[in-house]
């Protein structure tokens, strides 16, 4: 019986400190949630800047001392370029860079205990809308979606245990000669 009570009191407080250890060991770890918010460049002969926002989620797990996850994200942007001055002889065409959604995976290293820098790929999908104003009545002219590959590298620093913040460069190339340059910045959550 003594035998018993001691496995068990060996086994609880391996328990009871695994958790502790495995969180001081892989900080980057677990589902994570964030809001973003950064600089947009989208070209397609010409060039327009304009601001992106959007919320993200994922999940990290560290695999032979890197982290690795997968990731998703929604996003819009107020990218827009117009020609014509809105009358009847000149009506103003516009093109906006509208919804953004993208699915990849990243893969980084912890620096310093509180630093991962990564990098990151995957698919991207992207709306721009063109729409048609004389003055009187504005039109949309139709939309079409892109597909496209995104590339990035950024570094994410926790915050607290549970929180981070995140700086981020990528660049998408969509179909159609469109392409974007965007400069991110993001706060999020840990789970």
């Amino acid at each position: 019986m003594r035998s018993f009570a001691y496995a068990a009191l060996a086994a609880s407080t391996v328990l009871v400190a695994m958790p502790a250890s495995a969180q001081t060991a892989a900080p980057f770890t677990g589902a994570r949630v964030e809001g973003l918010v950064g600089y947009d460049n989208v070209k397609n002969g010409n060039s327009d800047d304009g601001v992106t926002y959007g919320i993200g989620a994922g999940y990290d797990m560290q695999m032979r001392g890197l982290v690795v996850g997968v990731e998703a994200e929604a996003a819009d942007s107020d990218v827009k370029q117009c020609v014509g001055a809105q009358t009847l002889a000149s009506p103003e065409v516009c093109a906006k860079a509208a919804r953004d959604f993208y699915v990849g995976g990243r893969v980084g290293t912890v620096v310093g205990g509180r630093t991962l820098l990564y990098a990151k790929a995957g698919y991207t999908n992207a709306r721009f809308k063109v729409t048609d104003d004389d003055g009187t009545d504005r039109v949309t002219l139709g939309s079409t979606d892109l597909d496209g590959i995104r590339l990035g590298v950024g570094a994410e620093y926790a915050v607290g245990p549970n929180s981070f913040v995140k700086a981020e460069y990528r660049y998408s190339n969509y179909e159609d000669g469109f392409s974007r340059n965007q400069g991110m910045a993001g706060f999020g959550f840990r789970f």
